[in-house]
């Protein structure tokens, strides 16, 4: 099974995510995905990963994996590089599965579970605006709202907004967009504000919601600690990427000064990021997230270097929809998965757009499960090959690289 032509697509309207199709001889079509920079990934994969794959095996998923990092590297891989590997990697796994009958989750070894818990991330989009409810000051009725759909667990980000701006003094304010500088300062009354979100959903449901603190990197090591220490009476599942992961001695610092689990991190690319995290006990769950760290491929090593140390796993996503159809595929199979990420605004909202499939489907009682068709179990709908936003980039073997075509 040969691989003829390469497909990127993405929208206007979701313009973050990008899709990836690898074409065959056989006449199957494998898909996979990545989120952030669609252009400069897009870029990447026609400039020059199509020279590496176009007319090669399908089946040759471990080669193709170290041919790709290996050619980036010599110049740096992080950034649009693993997302642009991450994206074919999930693709050739989706056409492998396809050529073979079997679900991903077979093919990596077969399952653990049959169904893995979810977690909620509360963004707001479409009727779930989850987000606005919380920030707004009813934490306690949305997690209300997500027991009675069976959710157990949620993620907020309540310090976020006491960040520093994004550009200077005269810059926005970066906190609902979640992205900005480390902070230096947390007042008193800030940190009592960002508490009472978690007090609400304590008073409100008591024990019987999980909740994850989301950190987004906005904090230095001093600050971290005392957000941390205030958390701890009250039993939250874990506290995230609360300071950035490049400095693994920091996170380990704040490990030895706080009982609350820390979760690291969707920031870090490959096992070779992971590596010194694990080794140096800087984290209590591991978190990658494979449209970025390298696919199907490289988050199973990652996961077992995590099982190596007896730590869990809970894969990121807050991307799109082959991304958590993916995810789906490995926390069923990986023996130390904890639980999986979703944004149910995402998943009962705009992934059916694009795809052939609902996963909303798949989701019953705040569990998980998929339905054992080959492959990922779902494709691009053909309908967004004809949307008037569409950008659709093509390599193949008489063309090796025309924007114009698709």
């Amino acid at each position: 099974m040969k691989i003829t032509r390469i497909e990127t697509i993405w929208t206007d309207a979701q313009f973050n995510t990008l899709w990836v199709r690898l074409h065959t001889d056989e006449g199957l079509i494998g898909l996979g995905e990545t989120y952030y920079a669609s252009r400069a990934v897009s870029a990447l994969i026609h400039d020059v990963f199509a020279k590496l794959l176009l007319g090669r095996s399908a089946f040759d998923i471990e080669n193709h994996w170290h041919n790709l990092f290996s050619t980036v590297n010599f110049f740096g891989f992080a950034g649009s590089e693993m997302r642009a590997i991450s994206a074919v990697d999930v693709a050739l796994w989706d056409l492998l599965g396809q050529h073979t009958g079997q679900p991903i989750y077979n093919l990596l070894g077969g399952r653990s579970r049959d169904q893995i818990q979810i977690y909620n991330t509360c963004v707001s989009y479409g009727p779930h605006q989850d987000y606005h409810a919380w920030i707004e000051g009813r934490t306690g009725q949305l997690a209300q709202d997500l027991l009675r759909r069976g959710i157990k667990a949620m993620k907020i980000w309540p310090f976020d907004q006491f960040g520093t701006s994004l550009g200077g003094p005269v810059g926005q304010r970066a906190g609902a967009g979640a992205v900005g500088p480390v902070g230096h300062y947390l007042g008193k009354d800030q940190l009592k504000k960002g508490l009472s979100c978690v007090e609400d959903i304590r008073r409100s449901v008591g024990d019987q919601m999980e909740i994850a603190i989301e950190g987004h990197a906005r904090w230095n090591l001093p600050v971290a600690v005392e957000i941390a220490q205030a958390l701890e009476p009250y039993g939250i599942m874990w506290l995230e990427e609360i300071i950035p992961p490049d400095n693994v001695e920091s996170y380990a610092r704040l490990k030895s000064q706080t009982r609350v689990p820390l979760c690291v991190s969707e920031r870090l690319f490959t096992r070779f990021g992971f590596r010194p995290v694990v080794e140096k006990h800087a984290a209590d769950i591991i978190m990658p997230d494979m449209a970025w760290t390298g696919g199907l491929s490289e988050t199973r090593k990652i996961c077992s270097l995590a099982d190596t140390y007896y730590l869990p796993v809970a894969c990121h996503d807050c991307i799109g929809p082959v991304a958590l159809w993916s995810a789906a595929h490995l926390s069923l199979h990986v023996p130390n998965a904890m639980i999986q990420e979703t944004v149910r605004g995402y998943y009962q909202g705009w992934y059916d757009e694009f795809m052939t499939e609902s996963i909303d489907a798949c989701i019953r009682d705040g569990m998980l499960s998929l339905p054992g068709k080959p492959g990922l179990g779902t494709a691009l709908r053909e309908e967004v090959l004809s949307r008037p936003d569409v950008h659709i980039e093509v390599s193949d073997e008489q063309h090796r690289f025309d924007p114009s075509r698709g």
